[in-house]
């Protein structure tokens, strides 16, 4: 079932193939926010991967709640220019690219925002106050944010790409909205569930009416946030409901946030099985599946064609995502089609501390990304430490670099503080 195309229902787009290389953050773009030369080479690499789908990692849609320095940030068509390179070279090769869009709210670091915004002043926990404790938006700047990422949709229209995908997951902006943990809003965007979804809502509408009905729109939604009081299976089953008449083309399932990273597989969302445990989110998708036509991407652990093949056989999952077997084994999806392989190489970045072992994953994965951006084949046999010692010296240099070129109040931020919690930058 891997290799059968997919005809999206909404704008009747055809996907070539049921694998998508998910999002994950390349930090790669310009200390302006533009994309790189190094960013265009890594998706002609990855625009030969044999995938139908590549999905970017987060483009910021407001330069003032960045995630990470060399996040690629859209406002206007400032960089149409070197968007439609990047375009261009992702999709040489037949794959269609879609940009993520995305706004980080109160997981903007603290030496990126000075004043992160969110639903309600809810301070991030933990982090030794790498976040500053944020500040509610009014209701013109909620507004402000919807034309935000409509912008920024139609400018990735014109500069080629083939759509976009709204993140609603992993703690940023828009799942800030949607948890009541971190919405304590009682007005028109908060206080019960309907109205804590009206942000997503209004943000799809808005991309809709500025893209128009061809353009293909994907939303990637929480499963849940995995904490008490937070975003439960049972809201994202509404909330899907509620997209399933939006007219989007394709929902992201996955789950958590900076504070509870379950899209790392990290605590206690696998069921026990080994094939259910190696796809995270796969419980979720089934249970969304009742209530929604859309076809559902699912992503998270996945590595033998066996268990995606399951996956889509359960008729629970549409389209395969592929992130961190991307980095190292950029083929993957062409030789799962052909037969050459069964399943992604089996890599193993873990260490003694276990306190560090999400900082030594996340710099190891980067690192495959980096060396894809600079032309060069991955490398299976690169040492963690070295790895970590890599991106710790690349963020010095991104942050003095950055320093030097971004305007007073918007310092740059140490990589390694905020992608603790990533999925090796998986967005």
């Amino acid at each position: 079932m891997l290799e059968t195309s997919l005809r999206l229902p909404h704008s009747g787009v055809v996907l070539a193939n049921r694998i998508a290389k998910a999002a994950m953050s390349e930090v790669l773009g310009d200390a302006l926010g533009a994309p790189s030369e190094r960013l265009i080479r890594l998706y002609e690499r990855w625009g030969k991967s044999g995938a139908g789908l590549l999905i970017s990692g987060h483009v910021l849609v407001d330069r003032r709640a960045r995630a990470e320095v060399g996040n690629v940030v859209i406002e206007d068509d400032r960089d149409l220019p070197m968007l439609r390179r990047w375009a261009t070279a992702a999709q040489a090769g037949g794959a269609q690219m879609w940009l993520q869009l995305n706004h980080a709210g109160r997981q903007s670091p603290r030496r990126l925002s000075r004043e992160p915004v969110a639903p309600s002043a809810v301070a991030m926990k933990g982090f030794a106050g790498a976040f500053a404790k944020p500040r509610a938006l009014t209701e013109l700047e909620i507004e402000d944010i919807i034309q935000r990422f409509a912008r920024a949709a139609a400018v990735a229209q014109r500069a080629g790409f083939a759509g976009v995908e709204i993140h609603a997951a992993h703690g940023y902006l828009i799942s800030q909205f949607l948890s009541a943990r971190t919405n304590l809003r009682d007005d028109a965007w908060g206080g019960d569930p309907v109205r804590r979804a009206r942000f997503l809502l209004e943000v799809v509408r808005a991309v809709r009416a500025a893209v128009g009905p061809a353009f293909p729109i994907g939303v990637k939604l929480n499963s849940a946030d995995f904490q008490r009081g937070g975003f439960t299976i049972e809201q994202a089953m509404d909330v899907a409901r509620a997209l399933d008449g939006a007219g989007i083309d394709l929902l992201e399932v996955s789950g958590g946030n900076y504070e509870s990273p379950a899209m790392a597989g990290s605590g206690d969302t696998m069921r026990a099985s080994s094939r259910e445990r190696e796809a995270y989110f796969l419980t979720y998708a089934k249970q969304i599946r009742t209530v929604t036509s859309v076809p559902i991407l699912l992503t998270g652990g996945m590595r033998t064609r066996a268990t995606m093949e399951d996956a889509l056989a359960s008729g629970a999952v549409d389209v395969i995502g592929l992130a961190r077997p991307m980095t190292y084994a950029p083929e993957l999806p062409r030789q799962l089609l052909d037969g050459t392989v069964d399943a992604a190489p089996a890599v193993s970045i873990r260490s003694r501390i276990r306190a560090i072992d999400d900082a030594l994953q996340v710099m190891w994965f980067l690192a495959q990304i980096h060396l894809l951006g600079d032309g060069r084949e991955p490398d299976l046999r690169l040492g963690k430490w070295k790895a970590l010692w890599r991106g710790l010296r690349a963020s010095v240099f991104a942050s003095k670099r950055a320093a030097t070129q971004i305007s007073a109040g918007a310092a740059p931020a140490d990589i390694v503080e905020v992608e603790m919690k990533m999925t090796s930058g998986v967005k």
